[in-house]
């Protein structure tokens, strides 16, 4: 497999010759480090690595010229190969945090980080993942950059932030995304996202007005309207006030969550969405066809309600909008409502075997290239699931990173390796213990 590994590699050498040197050799080393080193770090990578330098590293990171939009490019339209052009094909949009300490990497500020569920010093990136069943990667992101930072300019250019880099929201980033892919040639038939981007109702329009199908969850406080609100603009009164322009609704709105308490124990379907590692997944649903009015449209979106519930935890309940066909069957909507669990499990398997959130770097430039080697590393992994799943239908992503751990050329480490790293650490300790010590004595 280590050779496998190596190949793949190669297919996207291309993309790392620049006009003076060659750093093909240097993406090796660092996927190779994402594979074997338990902590993926520079220096625990340099550890196991051959022929490899932290500090050559380090700059291939952080400071070589080489463009990650070609490699996160090939990887989406690579992975469109394997999951695209499907009815089952979809675009799962989510975000992810990573706790950093200090102020100086870009973007970082006290933020909601959704792993955690609080706020917490943390970097905040806007991710797309290809789906379809029960296979799914990483293949876009966008990196969140707080107004604070952007308002910031000393901030932004010790952080290397590009000069047209702006303040955009986090749904504007995913919108970005989808509009991005769908132009590349990525294959997809839906788009789903958490209530985090189901509740701006701008990207839900804007979507809908890009001719894209989408499945969005919303809060439990999302109003809707049973009937056609038909908004109007009141008649002007004779000699009173300003003339008036503002649409008012013909229909009283409701909030989903009231209407779902409202419905009796017989309106609820038992559906069965996949199997599981637990066997099969059985859920209730409820389901009608409602209006959305944002208050200035002409006229109200006509869409499907979709509210789900465990069998086993009926008060754990999801409530989504999607704008599908009126004609979309029931099992369809809620089986779409369930795909978005995957894009979870690819953050999981990014972040515990392709180092997602291990990286020792501040800047955007660094940031950037590091989600795209590892959305390489990703894929790789996605290829070889896919190439044995009927000989190891059970293969994982963990599997693999042990296979490769394994198979992959490795630092011979005898004795005097482990030494000499030993040593290697020790100096790093002492000389930031003496730094302190210098700083303290000049305050």
């Amino acid at each position: 497999m280590g050779d496998c590994f190596l190949d793949f590699c190669d297919r996207f050498a291309d993309h790392f010759r620049l006009r003076t040197r060659d750093v093909n050799q240097q993406c090796k080393q660092y996927l190779s480090g994402l594979m074997q080193a338990r902590k993926k770090n520079m220096e625990r990578m340099a550890e196991v690595v051959p022929e490899s330098d932290e500090q050559v590293l380090q700059h291939f990171l952080s400071n070589s010229n080489w463009d990650e939009r070609g490699v996160l490019d090939q990887v989406a339209l690579e992975t469109d190969a394997l999951l695209g052009g499907t009815p089952e094909s979809a675009l799962l949009l989510d975000e992810s945090g990573i706790t950093k300490k200090g102020d100086k990497s870009v973007g970082v500020r006290r933020q909601w980080n959704g792993r955690l569920g609080k706020v917490d010093n943390c970097q905040v990136g806007v991710y797309a993942a290809l789906s379809r069943g029960s296979q799914s990667t990483l293949i876009d992101t966008r990196l969140y950059l707080p107004s604070s930072w952007v308002k910031d300019k000393a901030r932004c250019v010790a952080a290397g932030v590009p000069n047209q880099a702006r303040a955009r929201s986090k749904p504007e980033l995913a919108l970005e995304m989808v509009r991005y892919n769908r132009c590349l040639g990525v294959r997809f038939s839906w788009v789903g996202m958490d209530g985090l981007y189901g509740k701006d109702p701008a990207l839900l329009r804007s979507l809908e007005s890009d001719g894209e199908t989408f499945m969005a969850d919303v809060h439990k406080d999302q109003y809707m309207y049973l009937e056609d609100p038909r908004p109007v603009v009141p008649a002007d009164s004779p000699g009173r006030g300003r003339k008036r322009t503002k649409p008012i609704a013909q229909s009283e709105k409701l909030r989903v969550d009231e209407w779902t308490k409202a419905q009796p124990p017989s309106a609820w379907r038992q559906l069965t969405l996949r199997d599981s590692t637990k066997g099969k997944l059985r859920v209730e649903v409820l389901h009608r066809r409602v209006w959305l009015w944002n208050g200035r449209e002409a006229q109200a979106r006509h869409w499907h309600l979709i509210v789900r519930r465990e069998i086993k935890a009926r008060d754990e309940i999801k409530y989504s909008l999607s704008n599908a066909p009126a004609d979309t069957s029931l099992q369809r909507l809620a089986q779409m409502q369930g795909q978005r669990y995957w894009v979870e499990r690819s953050f999981q398997d990014g972040k515990s075997q392709a180092g997602l959130d291990h990286y020792q770097a501040r800047g955007w430039k660094a940031w950037h290239h590091h989600m795209a080697l590892v959305m390489m590393a990703m894929l790789f992994m996605l290829k070889q699931r896919i190439e044995h799943r009927d000989d190891l239908p059970l293969l994982s992503c963990a599997d693999i990173e042990t296979l490769l751990a394994h198979f992959l050329p490795r630092r011979d480490v005898g004795v005097e390796e482990v030494i000499r790293q030993m040593e290697v650490r020790h100096q790093k300790r002492q000389a930031s213990i003496d730094f302190a010590y210098a700083k303290q004595q000049l305050e």
